[in-house]
């Protein structure tokens, strides 16, 4: 849902591309970029900011033009009643925004916001950013530089069930995604059978490939799971052995080796731990601190898990029921209550979006 921050001496090479400034590809277009939904948001080379469009099954990479500002240390951002203040630039009030996304433009430090202005279906995608100083605009998409990438395999785009279960899975056709090495890798759910799809899509955009369909072994639940979409991912490398690390809902951690992202294979990821059920993961970013690596993941209603990487690639995946927790260690940040989107800022520092009791706040925390 961000520029994933790579796992410093792990997985350099997605750092470099994204944040040293490498040329920007020639966007194929100049115009309106006509958003059906606000999406995941990451971030490519030179500041290219790619949006996820669930609804109208869409990557957009959009040049943002941000000037380049150093990495390492930058001027924290921190903005009381976030959602207050969007909803005021919207002309609108604070129950009639969601932000669905949070991302920092490597190249500037500037951070961007996905936000869906109005309730349900019709809701209007806008995106907005904010600066250092706490100022927000509206980063305008009328007149920009863009490419599009169409996802050739949407769910289908109507209700079904009814009540409680009542759901639209085109909502879910994008639920995180990432720029990694040369590719804007995308997780959600296909029209397939086995829906649950992970596709690596070459940047700059030319033919759009099915993906590759993903089965996990849930150990909450006890069985093999084709249909729960990845929701949130972190792409990490061990001595050049590339793996993207997804959460579950209900909350297994799963890891699948990038290099088998091939169109059509079916690939059963390694499920490394199931951290908890009756939970959501909303985000996740890999960093390093004190010469060791870590993952962090923000979840709906078991807080911010800290989680140590070491002997992640050579952990043996659960097969058998879990009743609780199992498989690789975590600790929760107990004092990060309410993180509901988090990237990194810089080398020692995250943004975080913390939302209580109606009130949204964007804040700058040192990494735990």
């Amino acid at each position: 849902m961000q520029l994933r921050s790579a796992l410093v001496g792990m997985a350099v090479g997605v750092m470099a591309a994204t944040a040293a400034g490498a040329n920007a590809p020639k966007s194929e277009q100049h115009g309106k970029v006509e958003l059906r939904s606000s999406g995941p948001l990451a971030f490519g080379p030179s500041g290219v900011l790619f949006i996820g469009d669930p609804k109208g099954a869409a990557i957009f990479a959009v040049e943002t033009s941000d000037a380049a500002s150093a990495k390492h240390s930058r001027p924290s951002v921190n903005v009381d009643g976030i959602n207050q203040k969007i909803a005021a630039l919207l002309g609108t009030s604070p129950d009639q925004i969601r932000i669905e996304d949070v991302a920092v433009n490597p190249t500037s430090g500037k951070v961007y916001v996905a936000v869906a202005r109005g309730r349900g279906g019709d809701a209007a995608p806008v995106i907005v950013r904010v600066d250092a100083t706490g100022k927000i605009d509206e980063f305008a998409l009328d007149n920009v530089a863009f490419s599009k990438a169409m996802l050739p395999n949407p769910p289908e785009d109507q209700e079904q069930g009814s009540g409680r279960r009542r759901r639209n899975n085109r909502t879910q056709a994008i639920t995180d995604l990432a720029y990694i090495d040369g590719a804007v890798v995308v997780a959600g759910l296909s029209n397939e059978e086995f829906s649950s799809n992970l596709r690596s899509i070459p940047y700059p955009f030319s033919e759009v490939n099915k993906g590759a369909n993903i089965e996990i072994f849930h150990g909450s639940h006890g069985q093999l799971e084709t249909r729960s979409p990845i929701r949130t991912f972190v792409p990490v490398s061990f001595g050049g052995n590339p793996q993207i690390i997804a959460a579950y809902t209900c909350t297994p951690l799963v890891r699948i080796p990038l290099s088998e992202l091939r169109p059509g294979v079916k690939i059963r990821g390694t499920t490394i731990a199931e951290l908890g059920n009756r939970n959501q993961p909303l985000d996740i970013i890999a960093y390093q601190k004190d010469g060791k690596n870590f993952l962090l993941l923000a979840n709906k209603v078991r807080g911010v898990m800290k989680i140590s990487t070491e002997d992640l690639l050579t952990r043996e995946g659960i097969t058998k029921p879990v009743r609780n927790t199992a498989g690789q260690p975590y600790e929760t940040v107990k004092n990060w209550k309410g993180v509901t989107q988090l990237d990194q800022l810089d080398d020692a520092n995250a943004i975080v979006l913390i939302e209580q009791e109606g009130k949204a706040d964007l804040r700058t925390l040192p990494l735990p």
